[in-house]
């Protein structure tokens, strides 16, 4: 099988797909600066190069000694409110630092490229819905910086003749379901993590930010996949590009969507604790409802999910947060 050169791969999202790519029987690569990600991840025994992006020097030569042909991109800055008061750290994080990477993969020969994208991209859609022909109109730094890079990634393509998937992911929750492998950044803002955090008493509450929202209660509406389901969409991705097809833009999501009050409901049905929960205003950067047009995936990659359940999303992510805890 061929060699695969992932920058991120020992973050939350990117040590899923290198775990299911090194399954599959790919040799991986992985180029990490480990600021949020933990060599812990890597449970295969993938080859860990710790370095950042902002190096293109070292990034360069890291992908010339690799051989590979592809390169999966997870490495960026993530949280949507955190970039409407720290835009610079965004735009350098993933604007900058993937043009450093799509430089180096032209100087490498790179032949196939898939790209971690987001929904932020779409804004807010109207409906609440967004397909792939939605109109990008990004309300946050974060959505702006990821389409910029979208928009980099399509005309280097079209330059210097290769090929790529650019993934919008919706709200990504869950972990691995034997609890080998989860989130494991201390301060995340994920909602799913941070309600069973409260469950194990590792904070004091939960906030909901915006009780006002167009939505039937009031919460904001998201789409949230299972990572094994998001992991095996770039596998499908992968193949895609394999065989010759050509370059897209792809959604990955179930089509479907629960309010912030109904994760939380859900977080203390499968812990069985009943902790405090707190309203709070709308915070800047966030759109009411984002729900995932996601026919295109299913029938341009034959993507089948196979964890497309609430309970199942939560009941994963509370196995690994409980182990995560008694480890520490």
């Amino acid at each position: 099988m061929s060699t695969i050169f992932v920058t991120g791969g020992a973050g939350y999202i990117g040590s899923h797909v290198v775990r299911q790519l090194s399954e599959a029987g790919h040799q991986v690569v992985v180029y990490d600066n480990l600021s949020t990600g933990s060599p812990n991840a890597l449970i295969n025994g993938e080859r860990l190069i710790v370095g950042d992006l902002a190096d293109r020097e070292f990034l360069t030569q890291s992908l010339r000694e690799s051989g590979a042909r592809s390169v999966l991109h997870f490495a960026a800055a993530i949280v949507a409110p955190e970039s409407v008061v720290l835009p610079l750290k965004y735009y350098t994080n993933n604007t900058r630092n993937t043009l450093n990477l799509l430089q180096a993969c032209v100087d490498c020969g790179v032949e196939r490229f898939i790209f971690s994208s987001t929904a932020a991209v779409y804004g807010i859609p109207e409906g609440g819905e967004a397909f792939e022909e939605t109109a990008t109109v990004p309300i946050n730094p974060y959505g702006t910086s990821k389409l910029m890079s979208e928009w980099m990634l399509r005309d280097a393509a079209f330059a210097h003749g290769f090929s790529y998937v650019a993934l919008r992911y919706f709200n990504v929750a869950g972990a691995d379901p034997l609890a080998r492998m989860g989130q494991r950044t201390p301060d995340a803002t994920h909602l799913i993590k941070v309600s069973c955090q409260a469950a194990l008493g590792m904070r004091p509450s939960v906030s909901i930010f915006g009780t006002d929202y167009p939505t039937p209660d009031g919460t904001g509406v998201r789409d949230y996949i299972h990572i094994e389901d998001l992991a095996s969409a770039h596998l499908k991705a992968l193949r895609y590009l394999e065989e010759g097809n050509p370059s897209t833009v792809i959604n990955v999501g179930y089509g479907r969507g629960e309010t912030v009050r109904q994760v939380i409901a859900e977080v203390k049905k499968v812990s069985g604790v009943d902790f405090p929960v707190l309203e709070a205003a709308r915070r800047p950067g966030d759109p009411p409802s984002l729900i995932a047009g996601a026919t295109k995936i299913r029938s341009l990659l034959g993507w089948e999910p196979l964890h497309d359940d609430l309970e199942r999303i939560v009941a994963d992510a509370w196995r690994w947060e409980k182990n995560l805890n008694a480890s520490r």
